[in-house]
């Protein structure tokens, strides 16, 4: 049971009074995210709010909503799931900045819509891939490594940094030959490369994607068609890259030429690769992290940017899987 000793209040006035309407939300719907989330009182009367609680819990909600606020002030609009990013990037690093995370626009896509780094580990890593020619995202699920990859390429290619944009992933699932399954090469890899097709869809209108890929300016393609290959004046993104055997890694990242960038993303806990089959992309985090010009990016379930029950489905699984550890030590 909390003592008097352990609660706090606090009290926030803010100046302008349509902004502060958007940082509460909808009826209150952010500041009852905050309070569900944090597990204070939250309370707002005109322009003030006064919070109560916890004393860690009170100091993290004043300084969530003051950032927020900050950032209405540079006119970045606040939605639901902005506040849960904000809240896990403080709960983090308290020290964290918000406006150096959320207000590095990266793209503005063909549906009018911001892409922005949502926490520290994504603003790391769009850092990473501006700074440095190969670079490594790995974490689970949703965590946007493929998706912020696509920004950057996109972005890349319209500023006329590089003359193409090339996408490949393992298709595991059909061991590379791809011959039993029905139709052309495009139809038989078609499953295995949507994934990228729709990011892809996402940052442009479908009609410039399709002529682009018509023309050879992006490729979208299986890793078993890299090699022998070199790839100049490209961006290059290895997807779904802990399906890569020792072999294909190695034969990837051999491909890199003059003026080219790669982004490798996987994650580590959702290998489908053949039992006895070592994934390239682990051997690559145990054997390149020393080497200069190549960035590793590591990512968590709090970098999850997805429907929030994303992160409590991950937490599930981690939570079984060191269950089940701990049976095997037994």
């Amino acid at each position: 049971m909390e003592s008097a000793l352990d609660t706090k209040t606090a009290t926030l006035t803010f100046e302008n009074n349509d902004l502060a309407r958007q940082l509460y939300g909808q009826q209150n719907s952010h500041l009852q995210r905050i309070s569900e989330v944090l597990k204070v009182d939250v309370d707002a009367r005109g322009n003030s709010v006064f919070i109560q609680g916890n004393s860690f819990a009170v100091d993290l909600a004043e300084n969530l909503l003051g950032q927020l606020y900050g950032l209405l002030e540079n006119k970045y609009p606040i939605f639901p799931d902005d506040v849960d990013y904000a809240i896990n990037a403080l709960s983090a690093d308290h020290r964290t900045r918000l406006k150096d995370i959320f207000l590095d626009t990266i793209f503005i896509t063909a549906k009018k819509r911001l892409i922005t780094p949502k926490s520290s580990n994504q603003k790391a890593y769009i850092e990473a891939i501006r700074n440095f020619d190969i670079v490594f995202g790995i974490g689970p699920a949703g965590t946007g490594k493929t998706y912020l990859a696509m920004a950057m390429a996109v972005l890349t290619l319209s500023k006329g940094r590089v003359n193409r944009i090339i996408l490949t992933r393992p298709a595991v699932e059909a061991g590379e030959a791809l011959g039993f399954l029905p139709g052309d090469i495009a139809e038989k890899v078609d499953p295995y490369l949507r994934p990228l097709y729709d990011a892809l869809h996402d940052m442009m209108r479908f009609e410039k994607a399709s002529g682009l890929i018509e023309k050879g300016v992006i490729e979208v393609a299986p890793l078993a068609f890299m090699r022998g290959r070199t790839l100049n004046d490209a961006f290059v993104i290895l997807d779904e890259a802990q399906n890569t055997t020792s072999e294909q890694m190695k034969m990837f990242l051999t491909r890199i030429g003059y003026n080219s960038k790669a982004v490798i993303t996987g994650d580590i806990t959702q290998i489908d690769l053949p039992s006895g089959k070592a994934s390239g992309l682990i051997e690559s985090k145990a054997i390149l992290q020393g080497i200069e010009g190549i960035r590793f990016v590591f990512f968590s379930k709090m970098d999850v940017v997805r429907h929030k029950l994303v992160q409590e489905i991950i937490r599930a699984y981690e939570d079984l899987d060191l269950r089940k550890s701990e049976k095997e030590r037994k």
